[in-house]
């Protein structure tokens, strides 16, 4: 049997840290709620180590638009475009949750 604590012979690569990625539902009851508004308004704040990106449903439909912030799995619903600077600010940026935007769903 071998013993897999011991080190490998293959060479170690460097894993890349990952960077957070935003996904905004652009489906039709999201895109109805204005979801591309609230798109449009994360692509207009450059966001370092962050990538942003349309979505297609994220199965949550008619409490939209729907945010989902990725690799924390934190779920944001009913967001408007004038609160996404408060998204990048506290969440993004400074790491904290916004609590009052969080999805109920999932978030307690």
């Amino acid at each position: 049997m071998t013993n897999i604590t011991q080190p490998s012979n293959f060479p170690t690569i460097d894993q890349p840290s990952f960077s957070k990625c935003v996904r905004v539902c652009q489906n039709r009851t999201c895109k109805k709620q204005g979801a591309a508004k609230v798109l449009a308004a994360f692509t207009t704040l450059p966001i370092p180590g962050v990538t942003v990106t349309a979505s297609s449903c994220l199965g949550q439909c008619g409490n939209g638009p729907m945010v989902l912030i990725l690799p924390d799995v934190v779920w944001y619903s009913g967001i408007r475009p004038d609160e996404v600077s408060l998204l990048v600010e506290q969440h993004l940026l400074g790491g904290q949750r916004v609590k009052q935007m969080l999805y109920h769903r999932f978030h307690s």
